[in-house]
């Protein structure tokens, strides 16, 4: 199985944001993602609107011809956007306004009560539903139990670790919850902060079919462009 990548778009937006402007496009960039090999492209549409847009939902949806992949928060108002632009798939994160990022996994197990409504509707309406979880077993548990059809696995702790020991104990918390997952029969996705220096320890691990990747992508991106941003992580994920 080669993995599929999904390059999060999301920064593009941070960009034009800064300015109130129209550009950089996250529309055009994620055009050229797909031209680059791209297997999916993900958006974060926030509470707060910081960066991506109702717009850019929108537009993206008409647009993206691979997989258009929308991480938002399990709020009603959220829930209403995915069933009326129906992404094929929707990512539940969790999200607090403070954050500059999103700082971990959802809790699964203690807001069990809160995910099951919208899961259930989510996929009711055809959508494909993945929940991001840290790598813990009970958190992979209880999302099969909701129903979602995938997990995305949270990577930062993996990505932070400050020495190699760190860094491993880690690596073996996500291979547990991939391979207790894929038991389940849950499809395995992965993504935050990997870039291309740390990716491929956890390519290695196998069964993982998805990875979303955006900061390190757009970032390269800024230096050498959209194209070849996406084809270096490409060879990196399908091991070339």
């Amino acid at each position: 199985m080669v993995p599929r990548l999904g390059v999060n778009v999301d920064h593009v937006a941070t960009v034009r944001q800064a300015r109130g402007t129209v550009e950089p496009d996250p529309v055009t960039a994620a055009a050229l993602a797909e031209l680059a090999g791209a297997g999916g492209i993900t958006v974060h549409l926030r509470e707060d609107r910081r960066h991506i847009q109702d717009r850019d939902v929108d537009v993206l949806r008409q647009t993206v011809r691979t997989r258009l992949n929308l991480e938002m928060a399990a709020t009603e108002e959220m829930v209403a956007i995915a069933l009326r632009t129906r992404p094929d798939c929707v990512t539940l994160v969790p999200e607090r306004r403070a954050e500059l990022t999103t700082e971990g996994g959802l809790d699964v197990v203690g807001q069990r009560g809160l995910l099951e409504n919208p899961v259930r509707r989510l996929r009711e309406a055809g959508i494909f539903v993945s929940l991001f979880v840290d790598p813990d077993l009970a958190q992979v548990e209880t999302a099969q139990e909701l129903g979602a059809d995938a997990i995305e696995i949270h990577t930062g702790t993996y990505c932070d670790a400050k020495n190699t020991q760190t860094r491993q104990s880690e690596l073996v918390k996500i291979e547990q919850a991939v391979r207790l997952g894929q038991q389940l029969g849950l499809i395995v996705h992965a993504g935050h902060g990997l870039n291309y220096q740390n990716v491929r320890p956890v390519v290695a691990l196998g069964g993982i079919e998805e990875f979303n990747i955006g900061h390190s992508i757009i970032s390269r991106a800024v230096l050498v462009g959209m194209d070849q941003a996406v084809r270096e992580m490409l060879a990196l994920i399908e091991g070339r």
